[in-house]
């Protein structure tokens, strides 16, 4: 969507887009054709509606000029190909033109929910579920996509027309998964959200340590399915999560985009806010006995956030929480932050004997997090030469420009003080 649109307009448009896009996928039974459909008509309303203003019933507005959309692409095609008989036996044409602004599809009726698992379908990668799920659930422009991954626009296209094509070629219904099947589809639906928000909170490559309009976008869609799931506790622990880590955003950069560490950061700058906002939801979730990985890890981040200075973190509780998480879930990254913990309690040198484990782990195979850590570990182990080399290591191996320039601050910090 045009960055010139009025804030009311743009934000109108996103909520409505997948709600739009449900409705008209579960109308038609064609994803691929569904999407561009609705793509066109919110490229018409960003046209018309700061003009002419945003009509009464702004969602009826874009199903029907959606569905007019597919309707005429529907019937080109047919007549194209000589089979509009069997187009129009299937789609009889005054239910095509007539999705009725006050017609009980339009207007109660949320497929947000549906599309959000349709788009986070197993059968895709999880490159190929982020971006269609910001594209048809999160309402953002291929080019707009594509940017936040420093892709280009071809490159994403390609991505999101294969993502359609697999879902097309999976046969799958547009309906909410089984009972049985839920629990599955729910994990990747997480799983994507997660990505998405890590991706903007700690962005893998290029000049900036954020990019809030990633992290912003998990958050929305997380509050989405929250209040269509309210009951569930991995949904609260997920957004729980991201509120408390989100928190510490604003903090985590200098004036110039530096990266500040946790232990550096003014915490009169984080967002108190979203600190007791994720604080209740978590205590609320532990509470009715919901330990999952995600609530476990919002009970982790609320400890940190409590923390009114750095030295006042309550790290042996933190162990305690990773030493559950480990149970629940076998992901080196928790393993690392495990070690982490372990050296804040018992001291630099356990924790770098945790890390021997981690080097034989192919998940973490050149990746710059596990140079950082055991360069920071030795740094507190009173080794120096051994930090140093860890930190250019990590530096070398990281793609962020703002974590790489850290490091290699680190680095000429413990050569300097040797001279």
């Amino acid at each position: 969507m045009p960055t010139s649109l009025a804030p009311h307009i743009e934000h109108l448009l996103r909520e409505l887009a997948p709600r739009v896009l449900g409705l008209v996928v579960r109308r038609f039974h064609d994803f691929a054709a569904s999407e561009d459909a609705v793509q066109e008509a919110l490229i018409a309303a960003t046209a018309q509606w700061p003009r002419d203003g945003v009509p009464e019933e702004p969602r009826a507005w874009l199903i029907q000029v959606a569905a007019r959309r597919l309707t005429d692409q529907v019937r080109a095609e047919a007549a194209r190909r000589r089979r509009e008989a069997l187009v129009v036996s299937l789609v009889p044409p005054e239910e095509q033109l007539a999705l009725a602004p006050d017609s009980d599809e339009s207007a109660g009726r949320d497929d947000t929910l549906v599309l959000l698992f349709l788009c986070c379908h197993p059968a895709l990668t999880s490159a190929s579920a982020i971006a269609l799920t910001l594209r048809a659930v999160g309402g953002l422009t291929t080019a707009e996509i594509a940017k936040a991954f420093l892709v280009p626009e071809a490159t994403m296209a390609q991505r999101i027309s294969r993502a359609k094509q697999t879902i097309k070629a999976s046969g799958v219904p547009f309906q909410l998964p089984t009972v049985e099947e839920r629990a599955q589809r729910l994990g990747n639906v997480l799983h994507v959200l997660y990505l998405i928000f890590s991706e903007g909170y700690t962005t893998s490559s290029g000049p900036e340590l954020h990019r809030t309009d990633l992290s912003g976008e998990a958050l929305r869609l997380t509050r989405m399915l929250r209040a269509l799931l309210p009951e569930d506790g991995e949904v609260a622990g997920l957004l729980a999560l991201m509120l408390l880590t989100d928190a510490r955003r604003e903090a985590r950069t200098g004036p110039v985009g530096e990266l500040i560490p946790l232990d550096e950061q003014d915490r009169s700058r984080w967002d108190a806010q979203a600190i007791a906002e994720g604080v209740a939801l978590v205590t609320e979730t532990l509470s009715k006995g919901s330990i999952g990985v995600y609530p476990v890890q919002a009970a982790i981040a609320a400890v940190h956030d409590e923390a009114p200075r750095a030295e006042d973190t309550d790290w042996p509780q933190i162990l305690a929480l990773y030493g559950v998480l480990m149970q629940l879930s076998d992901n080196p990254m928790v393993t690392l932050n495990h070690a982490v913990a372990t050296a804040m309690v018992h001291g630099p040198e356990a924790g770098l004997e945790l890390l021997k484990a981690l080097d034989g782990d192919a998940r973490l195979a050149g990746h710059h997090r596990l140079d950082a850590v055991r360069a920071h570990l030795l740094e507190r182990a009173g080794d120096p030469e051994g930090a140093i080399q860890h930190y250019t290591k990590a530096a070398g191996r990281t793609t962020s420009i703002p974590e790489r320039n850290y490091l290699l601050t680190q680095a000429a910090r413990l050569s300097d003080a040797r001279k």
